[in-house]
Parts: C-alpha cells; structure tokens; sequence
C-alpha cells in the first residue's frame, strides 16, 4: 500500500487552514490525493466491495410502484425501474369506485428524475401540482450546494418554463388560484430570508417579507385544510407566524402573535378553525384552538394541556378529527381524537419502532396514512379509519431474497450516565446470536431535538448476516425523551451528549454485548461531532469510527459568522465570541482536542458542495490526526465532490458508498473472509 498523504502544516493557531481556500489548486490536489490513498488501501476488499454492494441491490426491489395517493381528480404515483438512479413521477385519472387501481392507458409522465440528473446529482427540492391540476412547479438542485431553480410544467401541453429567480431554498406554495405562487430566497449565509410572491408570466416577483435577523428562517406553506396559507419565521428557540387567506394572494400577511424571545408557536388550519401548538404553557407544548377570523394570540383557547410526562411534538388536522403526535419514554405514540368519539391510541407489534402520519391525503379523508418500521420489520403504509381506529396493511416495503423478520430481535435497553441521567438504546440482532459478544455497530446523534428513532435497513441486514449487532444511543440533544431531553445536551450542557454515548458504549461492554476490540461507531453532521469528541476522550472503548459529513471543526466555524448558517447555530452551541462560551466549546472540538495518544481506526466523508458543514472540517481533523496520533490504524479521508450534505443522490450510487463502508469495517475487524 502507499504511504498515507501528510498535509503541509504551516505555523499559526490553525495549521491546516490553508485546506480552505476551495477550489485552489493544492487544496484539490491534496483531496484528490487522499482518495487515491483510500482506494488504494480497500483495494484488496474490492472483491468485497462488490459482494456487499450485489448482496444489497438484491433486497431492493428494483422495479416498484409506489402507493397511489388519491388527491382530487387523480392518484399520483411512481415508479421505480431497475438500473434507473431516480424515480419517474406519474398520474392516472382517479378511479369512480373509490379504489387505488392504476389505468396505465391513461396515466401522464410528470416528471423523469433520470433525465433532469444527467447521470449527476439530484436533489428535488419541491414537487407540487397547482390547485386546479393543470400545472406542476418544481425545483431542483443539480449540485449538491442546496441552491434550486424553479421550474413550472404545463401538464397538457407539456411546455416547460424555467423561472428567472436566483438563490433560490427550493420551496414553492400555490395559492389557491393555481396562478400565484410563493418562493423563498436565501442570503449570502444560505439562511431563507426572503419570501417573494409571483403570478404566472409576470416579468419580476414581489417581495412579501423579509428576515432581517440572522437566527430566523423563513417558510411558507399550506395550512391542512388548504384554506390558509402560513409563512413561518423560525430560530431554534422563537418562532412567528404570519397567515393570509389561501384565495387571496394580493392581500398582505397578518401575524398571529409577534415574537417573544423563547415562544414556539406553529400553526395549522383545519375544519373548526385554528390549531396552535404552542409552548407558552410549558416546554413539551400545549394545544390552543382559535377561531377561523379570530386567530391573534388573545383569543387562543386551551384545548390540550401541557404534560410534564410526554412532549406535543405535532397535531395533524383532518376534517373528522385530529391527531397528537405524542413522544413518552423515548417512543412515538399516536393519540387519535376524532370528532364526537372516544379518544384511542395507535396499536403496535413491536417494542421498539418508528411511527408517523403520512400527511398526503385530502383533509376530508375518513382514513389516515401511517408509516410504521422497527429494526427488525421493514417499513408499512397503514391506513387508520379514524373512527373504528382499525388497520389495514396497503404496502410494506419488499425485501428481495430470503428474510424473515422473526429471526432477528429487537430491544430497548437502558444504560446509566455518570449523573445518573438513564440513557435508551435500541438494538437488533440475529436471534441466533444472543448472549453472546459480537461485533457492535453503535450509531448516534444528539444535537437540534433530532429524535433517531429505529429504522429498517436493508443494507444493514448484510451486517447483521455477518454475525453483527446494530444499536443507537438516544443521547441527551436529541428529542426522544422530550425537549427537556434535548436541552440537557446543548449549550452548556453538551458534554452530556458526549458522556452519554460513551456510558451507551461501556454498558453494551458490560453487558456482553460486544467488547472494544469489536466496537464500531459511527454519527453524521453533528452526530460526526458527537464521534469527533468521543475518540478523544475514550479513543481505548472503540475499534473503529465512520464520521459522515463531520462538523469536527466547530471552533473555527462558529467563530465566523459570515460562513453560511454560522449565526443560526449560536442558539445550539452558543457564540464563542463571550469567553465563556470560547472555553466551553474549546474544551470539547474535537479538531482542537486531537492529541498524541492512541485513535481507532477512521473513515471520514466530506461533501465538496456541502453548505451546512464544509468540506474542509473533515480535511483539517484527518490532517491533524495523521499527523499527531501515536499509532498508524487505518485513516481515511473521502471527498465526494459530486455531492453535498446529504451524500450521493442517485440510489444505486449510495448503495456503492454503504458498501465501501462495510467493507472498512469488516477490514479493520479482520472479518473479510
């Protein structure tokens, strides 16, 4: 194998700040320079590589058709093809018998995702068909940069028009007379800071609202009854909300009530008026109703109380009721009210899941959508009759080949933080292989509310094939256990998510579950962060780390406030401008926190395009590594410089990247034959 690139390190606070002059010749030839170096040391798992990657494509059925979502005159759908990266989007008239069954003799090509790709990135920002269903506005991203161009398409004639709008963030709402449209603009800091009204065929658009203060987004959607429109300035700990009537888009935008430093208010329009959740109550969030001409603050009446035990965290509105979404004890609950019934809970099989509403259904709908998986079951579309409250199975998503989701079990189980803070943990494995250590893949987040709550894989069952267990620590910073949950793992108190992680880690330890030998992490974004920081407090409880778009170099970041997003995020990490706030951040970046002592093997990825954690934090962690560890485990950088945030777009692309990462583990583990 070649010999691992070393960075030029030049003198100065940050010696590896030169890896950020984008686009300079050295900078890409040092990055160009480490994907050599990598593919260069999984050469002998290239065999490997692509048994992982067959083995994967055969669980996915490559040829599929999604579920038909009914939705006026028409069912909307698409169709998957085998060999194809992206979907082609369709609709067919809407049956007369009230069932889901496709006339593909009549059905219209809306869009072909494979087409607008050209073989390269492709993100499809918004998809929305006008009112009348005579027009579909769309916008997409061919970078990866989370920059659109807004497009609208004629669905008759087929006539395409590119509308002249630059920075765009990729949103789009139809106001109800299928001629106006609002979109968003994003400033010099990719923050959306401008909302902007535009009638079909006019030359300019008309700016509605602009965002002068660098903590808030801006977004604009339709309320559920389609009656309202609601534009929604939001920081990470205030929000404001403006509504006009949806068949009235000339008129201006009236607020609901102004801002007030750490109220959260988001709301939504249904059959008996407006719904608020708000948390001017308590900080798990209270249901208010107002009435439909009277939705100023004042007239908010109470309709569900605060909880101290289980958080709000959403209400959908449907014509015949409504339903809160519920978080209890680190898992999703549905708690369904329909009009004039008894209030009933959602049913489920499995211990631990994931579980939301699919909001794609007209508002006078007498059933709902569900989504549903668990680790161990594979995603299902249920429908909910709102009033019986019973479930009917519509789709689950195929697994190709041999598989039975009995064999493998699911678990919750609970580790103990240091300040005796109890801490969740999902798990699955083969049931052939408890009670006994085994290779452990542990997964993590714990930043913004985000709550990680289990999922299927069908890529994961190649791991878990080979004998492994998969896990996901519920660390504090996330939302599993509530906003309190959260705000124990932010700002002051990040250390906990950290601590957390590595209490997860010693417990699966002590437990027999696995042992450090065995023990593979991993995180992306802030969950990078969260790895970055647990290598260099406990490199010794780990074998191997895969860091995915690693916001490592948070220091440096927050303390440039004109890199994009960076003013946002002081609500999370706080300004490291205050000197306390310095010595915080500091005392845990993991770039800074690199030191001379021992560090499991690594795999870290970095987008090119990525606007939210730049290319070079990645860069300047492994450079320092490389340079300062006391040992010489595998280190790898790869640069995706096709990609952005969120990685490879096209599916059998991500599926290479899945398989170059199991394959690094496996080397490292010694587990490739």
């Amino acid at each position: 194998m070649t010999q691992a690139p070393l960075a030029r390190r030049l003198h100065g606070a940050d010696p590896y700040a030169w890896l950020e002059q984008r686009d300079d010749p050295e900078v890409l030839s040092y990055l160009k320079t480490e994907n050599a170096y990598l593919e260069d040391a999984l050469a002998p798992e290239a065999e490997l590589r692509e048994t992982l990657f067959q083995e994967i494509k055969g669980r996915i059925r490559e040829t599929d058709l999604s579920l038909p979502v009914p939705w006026k005159d028409y069912l909307y759908y698409n169709r998957t093809q085998a060999g194809d990266e992206y979907a082609r989007h369709y609709r067919c008239p809407r049956p007369q018998d009230g069932s889901l069954t496709i006339d593909e003799s009549c059905e219209e090509l809306l869009m072909d995702a494979n087409l607008l790709a050209e073989g390269g990135f492709l993100s499809i920002g918004r998809f929305t068909i006008s009112p009348d269903q005579s027009k579909l506005a769309y916008s997409i991203d061919q970078v990866g940069d989370e920059t659109y161009r807004l497009f609208i398409k004629d669905i008759a004639s087929g006539e395409l028009t590119a509308l002249p709008f630059e920075e765009c963030d990729g949103s789009i709402t139809w106001a109800g007379d299928s001629q106006t449209l609002f979109f968003g603009e994003r400033d010099e800091a990719h923050r959306p800071h401008k909302l902007y009204r535009y009638r079909l065929g006019d030359a300019e658009a008309q700016m509605v609202f602009h965002e002068t203060d660098g903590r808030f987004f801006i977004g604009c959607y339709r309320s559920s009854s389609e009656r309202k429109l609601i534009l929604l300035s939001h920081s990470k700990t205030t929000s404001e909300a403006w509504v006009m009537d949806a068949d009235k888009p000339n008129e201006a935008f009236v607020c609901l009530a102004p801002r007030q430093e750490g109220h959260e208010y988001f709301p939504d329009h249904g059959a008996d008026g407006w719904m608020i959740r708000s948390n001017q109550a308590g900080i798990n969030y209270a249901l208010y109703q107002a009435p439909d001409t009277q939705p100023s603050r004042e007239h908010w009446e109470l309709l569900v109380p605060h909880d101290p035990e289980r958080m709000l965290e959403e209400v959908n509105l449907n014509a015949h009721g409504y339903v809160l979404n519920l978080r209890e004890a680190g898992l999703p609950v549905l708690e369904v009210r329909p009009k004039g019934q008894t209030p009933y809970r959602v049913q489920l099989p499995d211990e631990v899941y994931s579980l939301g509403v699919v909001d794609v259904l007209e508002f006078d709908s007498p059933v709902l959508r569900l989504r549903y998986e668990s680790l161990n079951r594979p995603a299902q579309v249920r429908q909910l009759d709102l009033v019986t409250g019973e479930q009917t199975v519509l789709k689950e998503v195929p697994v190709e080949g041999p598989f039975n989701a009995d064999e493998y079990v699911s678990r919750r189980l609970w580790a103990t933080a240091q300040d005796g803070a109890h801490i969740p943990i999902s798990l699955v494995m083969r049931k052939d292989r408890e009670g006994q250590p085994a290779p452990l893949y542990l997964y993590g987040y714990g930043a913004y509310g985000h709550s990680l709550d289990p999922w299927f894989s069908h890529a994961r069952l190649s791991l878990l094939d080979r004998g492994f267990t998969f896990a996901i620590a519920h660390v504090r910073g996330g939302g599993e256990l509530g906003e309190a949950w959260y705000q124990a793992g932010k700002l002051e108190n990040k250390q906990n998510t950290f601590d957390d992680f590595i209490a997860c880690a010693e417990h699966l330890i002590t437990q027999g579950h696995t042992t450090p030998n065995q023990l593979c992490i991993s995180g992306g974004s802030a969950g990078g962060l969260l790895i970055g920081a647990v290598l260099n407090q406990r490199p010794d409880l780990f074998a191997a780390a895969i860091a995915e778009v690693p916001f490592v170099d948070v220091l440096n970041t927050m303390l440039k406030p004109d890199l994009p997003l960076t003013v946002t995020e002081y609500d999370e990490w706080g300004n490291p401008g205050e000197a306390d706030v310095y010595a915080r951040i500091a005392s845990y970046a993991p770039y800074e926190n690199v030191t001379a002592q021992a560090y499991p093997a690594l795999l870290a990825v970095a987008g090119y395009h990525d606007t939210r954690v730049q290319y070079w934090e990645a860069a300047k962690w492994v450079a320092k590594l490389r340079a300062t560890r006391t040992n010489d485990q595998l280190l790898l950088l790869k640069t995706e410089f096709g990609a952005g945030h969120g990685g490879k777009s096209g599916r059998y692309q991500a599926l290479h990247d899945i398989a170059l990462e199991y394959a690094f583990l496996l080397k490292v583990l010694r587990l490739t034959a």
